[in-house]
């Protein structure tokens, strides 16, 4: 097994692994996730996540961790572990461990004070994984998210949206 940095290449492979993990999940038709999506949000002017993929021969991608930098207003710098994934045929032979040691190299590297992730209650496997390696699981925050169409709906303050109107966006 080799864990590289992602290329644009590795991205179709790549969607293909974040679908399996959604049907994992119960989840499989929540993915709505482009390919030129993801091609613009890695790779385009502006890029916005990086990932690790890890390869049972060269160009068969078997794993996954993608991540991005997130800020704490109370610890600064941190990466912000989004899905760690290795598919079915491959799980429980230490190549989830790889793929979150590239992460936690990647967060010292990068002078990230803190690393974080989300795991379903009910994933067991992933659950004991995290407690193994000593983590940290905290049950105390909940997760809060709004949807694209609660996103269109929401009604926010007129001077909200002048301040973003007049502002330049990067």
């Amino acid at each position: 097994m080799n864990i590289r940095r992602g290329t644009r290449a590795d991205l179709p492979q790549v969607l293909s692994l974040i679908q399996e993990l959604a049907v994992y999940e119960r989840a499989p038709h929540e993915v709505t996730n482009t390919l030129a999506d993801m091609e613009r949000d890695g790779f385009g002017p502006d890029p916005i996540f990086k990932f690790f993929v890890a390869e049972k021969a060269p160009q068969h991608i078997v794993g996954l961790a993608l991540y991005y930098t997130a800020y704490s207003t109370w610890k600064g710098r941190m990466l912000f572990l989004e899905d760690l994934v290795v598919t079915e045929a491959v799980r429980g032979t230490g190549l989830g461990k790889l793929l979150f040691d590239a992460v936690v190299a990647e967060a010292r590297a990068t002078g990230a004070h803190r690393m974080k992730w989300q795991v379903l209650e009910w994933n067991e496997p992933a659950i004991g994984f995290y407690k193994k390696i000593g983590a940290n699981l905290d049950p105390e925050w909940y997760n809060g998210n709004l949807s694209a169409e609660q996103l269109q709906t929401y009604a926010c303050a007129p001077a909200a949206e002048a301040a973003v109107a007049n502002a330049p966006h990067s």
